[in-house]
């Protein structure tokens, strides 16, 4: 069975991401799902103004 989650590792600044785990604390999100709520609303906003983005899904 494939797993349907991508693992990528971002390298960010220490603080900014200090200030950005506090705003997800604050939503009652962990750090991870505050990055996915962002890439969501960020998709939604440019299907929205260009269409829906094609997707292989054999890409990784």
């Amino acid at each position: 069975m494939k797993d349907t989650f991508l693992r990528y590792t971002l390298r960010v600044d220490r603080v900014l991401f200090q200030k950005f785990r506090y705003i997800a604390e604050s939503e009652g999100r962990s750090a991870n799902k505050e990055i996915e709520q962002y890439l969501k609303r960020a998709v939604a906003r440019y299907e929205k103004e260009h269409g829906e983005i094609p997707v292989d899904n054999h890409e990784d």
